[in-house]
């Protein structure tokens, strides 16, 4: 049953759901109105039973027929009570129009003087319910207290408990009936927000359009769940376009080593096939050539791969490492790729939470475009004070307006087009800085030249060995 729940549609569950709960309400109140009104007549009976009292008459008829023995023949039942008169032995004398009561053991206490009166409930010999009050009443002087019995029949309450159980019954059916509608109509009115959701979901899943937007109504979860859908389509359309930008950039950077690189390996196979040696310095030249698009190639592509992982993933494990060695280290490389230049540097101990692999590749992008962009026997400055590195080069710098787009992908300025590299090296430096909790940026320097600047926290001092064993134990 609860599986064949689940797999009616949801408008339908909900309508279910509202009918059902309604129906419980309902049920339960109209329940409880009928047993508080059956109390309510039981109690107004048992009242009016208290206040009424046979007429003296009546139990004087009734006695001086009971002094003459004759066959007791059962009353009409037309009177509004019967009366009976209840002797110490549990005999009875009934009223000419009344209909005979069984008589209780209670009723006999009164007769013998144990008790004063008694309420209780009896039936007819005809088995029909009653309402029963016993009381001794006194007759006249001469004939003293008799004991006398007066009954109400629970037929008129029970005809119209049975009425009012009819009509709450309808009432409840009527109920229960335009709950249900009711539950439908909010139910398709709640769910249309879904229904449009549904229906962009799955143009999106068939057409891979992701320039659908729900519009927005109010601030309820509905509101909430199109707002997330229309941010989440936004971000894979850019993350798309990003993606396609990506290969676009790519398969640019890449045609021109490759184009350059087939040139000279052409070059190298024709001269063999046509025995036609090339003097020995172009052969050496065209020897370097190829070895340098080669290496170009190998760091295009190792550019590609860094920049191919997620922004939030690490590239490998974080450590405790010493930001001023790793300058050193790149600053050792650098002085090998611009011989010619004057690189200067002041490293003060700072130590940083970082990957080092990644730490130094980004340290060695940021000298070396200060080694390319530098005129020949400049020089290079590097200061490394209290976490910020500033790397600092006399070149041609940068226009101020090209300065929003250095750590672009492929982004290179017009003048640096002719000058070797990819357009990624900036932008693995900011993303390297950035998951090491730094921040990284370039600016003009006085006098001309570049500044690039990265912050990084830390300490000067390096941690207790207890903490950097605790910290490998999490990284395991």
């Amino acid at each position: 049953m609860i599986r064949g729940f689940h797999a009616l549609p949801l408008r339908s569950r909900l309508a279910l759901l509202t009918a059902s709960a309604v129906a419980l309400a309902v049920a339960a109140v109209a329940v409880t109105c009928w047993l508080l009104t059956r109390a309510q007549l039981h109690n107004e009976l048992d009242t009016s039973l208290r206040n009424t009292s046979a007429p003296a008459g009546e139990v004087l008829d009734t006695w001086n027929a009971c002094q003459n023995p004759r066959p007791e023949s059962p009353g009409t039942g037309r009177e509004f009570a019967y009366v009976q008169i209840v002797g110490p032995d549990g005999t009875r004398c009934v009223s000419a129009y009344s209909e005979p009561v069984k008589v209780d053991s209670q009723d006999i206490a009164v007769a013998r003087g144990l008790s004063n009166n008694v309420l209780r409930a009896g039936t007819t010999d005809d088995g029909a319910e009653v309402r029963v009050h016993t009381q001794r009443v006194a007759i006249s002087p001469r004939m003293g207290e008799l004991t006398v019995s007066v009954s109400r029949p629970l037929h008129e309450i029970d005809a119209a408990l049975n009425r009012l159980a009819l009509l709450l019954s309808a009432l409840a059916g009527i109920g229960v009936v335009a709950a249900g509608a009711a539950g439908l109509w909010v139910a398709r009115t709640g769910l249309r927000p879904v229904d449009r959701l549904t229906d962009a979901v799955e143009h999106v899943a068939r057409t891979e359009d992701l320039t659908v937007r729900i519009p927005v109504e109010g601030e309820d979860e509905i509101a909430r769940l199109s707002r997330s859908f229309n941010q989440m389509t936004a971000a894979l359309a850019t993350s798309r376009d990003r993606q396609a930008q990506l290969i676009a950039d790519a398969g640019h950077e890449l045609r021109t080593p490759l184009t350059s690189l087939r040139t000279n390996i052409e070059l190298l196979a024709r001269s063999e096939q046509t025995g036609r040696a090339l003097p020995p310095g172009d052969r050496a030249a065209l020897l370097a050539s190829v070895k340098a698009q080669m290496a170009e190639l190998a760091a295009l592509i190792g550019d590609l791969q860094e920049l191919s992982r997620p922004d939030s993933a690490a590239p490998g494990p974080v450590r405790v490492v010493a930001l001023h060695d790793i300058a050193r280290t790149a600053l050792e490389r650098a002085r090998l790729r611009g011989p010619e230049l004057t690189i200067t540097d002041e490293l003060r101990p700072w130590y940083v939470r970082a990957e080092p692999a990644a730490l130094e590749r980004a340290l060695v992008n940021v000298l070396d475009n200060a080694v390319k962009f530098s005129p020949p026997r400049g020089t290079v400055e590097v200061l490394l004070d209290r976490g910020v590195l500033t790397v600092r080069d006399h070149g041609s710098g940068i226009a101020s307006d090209e300065l929003p787009h250095v750590f672009e992908r492929f982004w290179r300025s017009p003048s640096a087009r002719a000058l070797p590299g990819s357009g990624l090296g900036l932008s693995i430096v900011a993303r390297t800085v950035h998951q090491a909790g730094g921040e990284v940026e370039l600016r003009p320097a006085e006098g001309g030249g570049t500044v690039a600047v990265i912050s990084l926290p830390g300490a000067p001092a390096p941690p207790p060995p207890s903490v950097v064993a605790d910290e490998r134990l999490d990284q395991t």
